[in-house]
């Protein structure tokens, strides 16, 4: 259910200009009583595949393994317009020493004052989250607005 006319290699690009314009994800879960919790995060991309860390013993970990489906927002004020994404996305503990170590690679390209990822069954989680819809709002151009597409309806992540 993309939006109609819009073009899958524009939208990809635009998301991820999106993505390099930010560090900062609000990413909700659902806690086991039900209830949404949401928590900001910084964040890493591959492509539209965003990674995360955090504390093992932290909720949000609690809460993804049990329920995978989470929801995240990026974006923020960019002169003067709103530019942003929600994403429906399902997200799991990565837990292959080379995927970690091809992500650590991304990360200090990305952010070289920041340490290497080193998870240990002890300390922290890496999450990846894998987006399945995708709204995109760019408030930039009059001629754009909000443009929704599920993943893999002409855009790949």
């Amino acid at each position: 259910m993309a939006t109609p006319g819009a073009d899958p290699v524009e939208l990809r690009a635009r998301i991820l200009e999106i993505l390099a314009e930010n560090r900062l994800m609000s990413i909700a879960t659902v806690r086991p009583d039900g209830w949404p919790q949401a928590t900001v995060v910084g964040y890493a991309n591959d492509g539209l595949v965003l990674y995360f860390v955090t504390p093992r013993t932290s909720q949000k970990v609690l809460n993804i393994a049990r329920e995978p489906r989470v929801s995240i927002a990026i974006g923020g004020e960019h002169d003067r317009s709103l530019r942003g994404l929600s994403m429906a996305a399902l997200a799991a503990e990565v837990t292959d020493p080379g995927e970690i170590e091809r992500l650590n690679q991304l990360v200090l390209a990305r952010y070289p004052e920041h340490r290497v990822f080193a998870p240990s069954a002890v300390s922290v989680s890496l999450i990846k989250a894998v987006p399945q819809i995708v709204s995109v709002i760019d408030y930039a151009d009059d001629a754009r607005r909000t443009e929704l597409v599920r993943l893999g309806e002409g855009l790949s992540v």
